[in-house]
């Protein structure tokens, strides 16, 4: 009979919130369906009318297109949560903030300050609310009612109802198979992550945590919750992500969507310098010089180099006059050049006025009689157009690309032996290589040193996003006021759209073709591999220094990244950063942690302390034998057979590239990855297979990355001996 009832009280629960979700589903399709029938009326107008009007129009044609986009991306798990406060009120918790026609609340978005109760309240320390009901979802259907009983007397006296049945929320999305892509957790956000999320934006955070403890979820959380309290500052300004690679970018790349906001860029550190391809590889110890800070000194100097004086004056031809291109004159007209700070090749422009102004000055002073204004410009403009005179001009001021700089820097002995003088002969050897040889990782924030120091290149031409000043937000205001948008829509966004003609730009959209853009917040994941250049670099991003940092340094595998934060910390934002640790694995089965845990401690990694919240039993096994490759192929085989009940999962095998050729031909056609340890950094998966950890291990915190990036089970293969500290309990 309890049983009975038991299950009688959870379907009912299951009937009354199936009836609630309905309902925000149907005012979801109704504002979804309004922003979409203005959108069409508004393209039915065509591109008549003055250009005033049109910029109007794509100006709300670009946020209806946004409010769309922001609708559809919260589509999935719109709502799953439920507070039950000691006063009887009750309202639900999900991705959005969503109000009925009478502006009523309807769904309380996760960000709220109303909301943070969802994360926080404990038995203990329970504050209003008496109840914590969890939704899950398929769809539109709710398939599942869970409670959290904070306070059972005042719960009763409510009489509100209580199904205390299922899997916990947490743990159920925790054993759910990897799909490869992130998935959110906004509604399983745990106290210790709720509370770096909702941080004050002051300064830099940094995030330290273990392996699978989430750094990268509450980051990108912590974006989205940024972007919800500080939208007047960030909105017109933009939130820069920067991750690993363009792997793990595809890998979280709905993650912001899926909580309501579509206002960051998501980028590799290359993806800041438009243009390039970083294919090269080269050796770490090259890689370490080029990310030292003192290479921003090197390429001030090449810069500089490029800004010449002759060794000796120079005769030049002019229509039968001669006039001289005298040492001193190129001298005092650099220094004027530089006077007022620009890049060389925008200050170019100034040096080459005044050097013709010189050579024209010496023509006029050859005349015996005195010239009008026209005859004075028309020797101007016959010193401007003689060949010998631009010759010289861009002999003494060369203007030059970032990619040509770096090349000849690194290609010409001569040069880099002039710029590079304080660094050691064999330092300098290990940074020469063909002027062939592709562009690397390391060499990105070189690049845009490069780029902050040149400027563009004549004729070149900076994109704008300035902000929009009070008087057009004002006549935005008025705009709004006219045509009416049913509140959809800021006169700030509106303004910000009609700006310097990018009506149809969004900011990503803007801020990822300018180079020089600077955005309102950063958040670098996998921070620890960043050199002390790439933090240069980020700096200039972010003038305000407003960042959110995540990384674990017992994973850098770059031999240019920190192994402890202050290092890394204390010469960039000096007083004005903190440092929050994470310190539950929600994604490692506890086998998994404590075997790499092990492992890094007898390497001497940095590892902190970390506990799993899951217990898996044989989650992690160890295979010896003859041939490594063709025992992991097997094994990754029979694993993968394991998810072909169209649930999904996820097998991946990481090795050393060496192993690659045959391992890729022995998994053909399989669907399972054959990665390295770095290119897995960040990844999850369903089955890990690591084959001969021995090779990976030379560098020890790629084989701890290695070693934690399965969600279920961590297969180790080898034919060699392990390395200290791995091997069976």
């Amino acid at each position: 009979m309890g049983n009975e009832r038991g299950l009688t009280a959870e379907r009912s629960g299951l009937a009354a919130e199936q009836t609630v979700v309905d309902g925000l589903y149907g005012r979801l399709d109704a504002l979804r369906g309004e922003a979409e029938h203005r959108l069409a009326a508004i393209r039915r107008e065509g591109p008549s009318g003055s250009p005033q009007n049109r910029s109007e129009r794509d100006a709300f044609a670009t946020l209806y297109e946004d409010r769309i986009s922001q609708l559809d991306a919260v589509e999935d798990r719109l709502c799953f949560g439920r507070l039950d406060l000691r006063d009887g009120h009750r309202f639900y918790v999900g991705r959005i903030g969503l109000s009925d026609e009478e502006h009523q609340p309807l769904l309380t978005d996760w960000r709220a300050p109303a909301a943070q109760a969802f994360y926080s309240a404990t038995a203990a320390t329970p504050g209003d609310v008496v109840n914590r009901r969890h939704l899950t979802t398929a769809g539109r259907r709710v398939t599942a009612v869970e409670d959290d009983v904070l306070d059972v007397e005042a719960l009763r006296e409510s009489g509100a109802d209580a199904a205390l049945a299922g899997e916990g929320a947490l743990l159920a999305a925790l054993g759910a198979r990897r799909t490869g892509r992130m998935g959110d957790i906004v509604a399983t956000i745990q106290a210790e992550q709720d509370a770096v999320i909702r941080a004050p934006m002051t300064g830099a955070l940094v995030v330290q945590g273990g392996p699978g403890s989430g750094k990268t979820a509450v980051a990108l959380h912590r974006a989205a919750f940024l972007l919800y309290h500080h939208r007047e500052q960030l909105e017109s300004r933009g939130v820069l992500l920067i991750g690993p690679s363009k792997t793990f970018l595809r890998y979280i790349d709905h993650v912001l969507p899926s909580l309501g906001e579509t206002g960051a860029v998501s980028t590799t550190l290359g993806g800041l310098v438009p243009g390039v391809e970083f294919t090269g590889v080269e050796p770490d110890d090259s890689a370490e010089v080029k990310g030292r800070t003192a290479m921003a000194a090197v390429i001030k100097a090449a810069v500089r180099e490029r800004q010449r004086v002759p060794r000796r004056d120079q005769e030049i031809r002019i229509d039968g006059r001669t006039v001289v291109v005298r040492r001193g004159d190129v001298k005092e007209a650099q220094a004027k050049a530089r006077r007022d700070g620009r890049p060389h090749n925008e200050a170019r422009a100034v040096f080459a006025k005044e050097m013709i102004t010189r050579l024209t000055r010496q023509l006029l002073d050859q005349l015996d009689y005195t010239v009008g204004d026209e005859d004075r410009l028309e020797l101007e403009r016959d010193v401007r157009d003689s060949r010998d005179v631009r010759v010289a001009i861009n002999l003494c001021w060369l203007p030059v690309t970032p990619q040509q700089l770096i090349r000849d820097l690194f290609s010409k002995a001569h040069l880099l032996d002039h710029a590079a003088r304080k660094l050691a002969r064999d330092e300098r050897d290990l940074l020469l290589r063909p002027a062939s040889m592709p562009f690397t990782e390391a060499d990105v924030p070189l690049l845009d040193e490069a780029a902050e120091l040149l400027g563009e290149m004549p004729g070149g031409r900076r994109p704008r996003g300035d902000e929009p000043t009070t008087e057009e937000i004002e006549y935005a205001r008025d705009v709004l006021d006219t045509f009416g948008d049913g509140g959809m829509v800021t006169a700030e966004a509106l303004a910000s759209r009609m700006k310097s003609g990018t009506a149809r730009l969004t900011v990503a959209e803007r801020a990822r073709g300018d180079r020089t853009w600077t955005y309102g917040h950063v958040v670098v994941d996998e921070a620890q591999e960043l050199s002390p250049m790439a933090w240069r670099m980020l700096l200039r991003r972010c003038p305000t220094r407003s960042f959110t940092i995540v990384g674990d340094v017992a994973q850098t595998a770059s031999v240019a990244g920190t192994r402890w934060w202050p290092e890394a910390m204390d010469p960039l934002f000096e007083s004005s950063w903190e440092l929050r640790e994470l310190t539950i694995s929600y994604r490692i089965p506890a086998p998994v942690a404590d075997a790499a845990q092990a492992y890094a401690k007898a390497a001497g990694l940095p590892v902190s302390e970390l506990s799993a919240a899951r217990e898996l039993d044989d989650a992690v096994a160890f295979t010896r034998g003859d041939d490594a490759v063709a025992s992991a192929a097997r094994i990754a085989r029979a694993r993968a057979e394991e998810f072909v009940d169209g649930e999904g999962g996820l097998v991946a095998v990481v090795a050393d590239r060496s192993m690659h050729p045959r391992l890729r031909n022995a998994l053909s056609g399989t669907g399972i990855s054959v990665m390295t340890a770095r290119e897995s950094k960040g990844l999850e998966f369903d089955v890990a297979v690591v084959v001969e950890p021995s090779l990976i291990a030379r560098r020890p915190g790629d084989l701890y990355v290695a070693l934690t990036r399965p969600t279920r089970r961590l297969e180790v293969v080898h034919a060699e001996d392990l390395p200290a500290g791995l091997g069976p309990a």
